[in-house]
């Protein structure tokens, strides 16, 4: 089973909403018996929690379900436990390798690195900007191209 884990800080609007996005893909796709996909936060906030109501209505006005979708902390063991791991943004790529174990063999990367010419670009925080339309765009896009990659890389 391939597993894949988007991180953002608090948990609660872009990993999440990639989650849904990416688990509706993989649905469409036939593949829920080959890839599982989870979302966590770098920070501790929001442990606990339902996604921001920003993402749970952009979801829903896309046909996508939040169903179980709960805020989490990154743990040291999803390094060992996810084969993908995806940031939304620079900053929380460096938390996330600042506190990977040195011995993890999970691919560590933006979720814009996976879209041609979007290398290095950041989904920004709709949680600041409330662009959450925006956010969808970009969260659609790149799980599109991530999951390409995985058919791809993967072999399935």
């Amino acid at each position: 089973m391939i597993q894949v884990l988007f991180v953002c800080l608090g948990n609660i609007c872009r990993s999440p909403m990639a989650e849904a996005v990416l688990r509706h893909k993989i649905t469409e796709a036939d593949l829920d018996d080959r890839i599982r996909v989870d979302s966590a936060g770098t920070g501790n906030w929001h442990v606990g929690h339902p996604p921001h109501k920003g993402t749970r209505d952009i979801l829903k006005k896309n046909n996508v379900s939040d169903s179980g979708i709960f805020a989490r902390q990154v743990q040291e063991n999803d390094f060992r436990d996810q084969h993908y791991i995806v940031a939304m943004d620079a900053a929380n790529l460096a938390d996330l390798r600042r506190i990977a174990p040195a011995s993890h063999q999970a691919e560590v990367s933006l979720l814009m690195d996976y879209v041609s010419g979007k290398a290095g670009a950041e989904v920004p925080d709709p949680y600041y900007t409330g662009n959450f339309q925006e956010v969808y765009e970009m969260v659609d896009a790149g799980c599109d191209a991530l999951l390409a990659h995985i058919r791809v890389k993967e072999k399935i």
